[in-house]
């Protein structure tokens, strides 16, 4: 069970800034659409890349199951192509499948398209996994 701490300093601590896509949300969402066909995409801003920490067995775990030991947090949905998430709202994916060109971070059903900066932070799976809509 994460603390109150744990999920302030997720939320609010200080992060490494990585850029994401500095372009326009229309070139961001081409060059998606080309790298991705057909896959599910959604526009994100003031977002947090969140490594998980966890044991070298659940590394492995998920390893083999094709995911990175990673989900993302974006307080502002600004897009999303198949109208599961409104604008203005907040969105934590699951875990990860990639991470490319320091703008896209996908998961099994969907690519998220880091616009502007943001941020990247450690957290274990407790405190990750504690921002739920349900």
């Amino acid at each position: 069970m994460a603390t109150l701490e744990e999920i302030s300093r997720l939320l609010y601590g200080a992060g490494d800034g990585l850029a994401g896509w500095q372009g326009s949300q229309q070139d961001l969402i081409f060059l998606a659409s080309k790298v991705f066909p057909g896959k599910a995409f959604c526009v994100v801003r003031q977002w947090i890349l969140i490594d998980l920490t966890v044991k070298p067995d659940e590394k492995d775990k998920l390893t083999r199951l094709g995911l990175l030991p990673a989900t993302l947090f974006a307080r502002e949905v600004v897009l999303d192509s198949r109208g599961r998430f409104q604008p203005k709202m907040w969105v934590r994916s699951n875990f990860g499948v990639s991470f490319i060109y320091g703008c896209m971070f996908e998961t099994k059903n969907t690519v998220y398209l880091l616009l502007g900066g943001g941020q990247k932070k450690e957290a274990t799976v407790d405190a990750a996994f504690s921002m739920s809509t349900g």
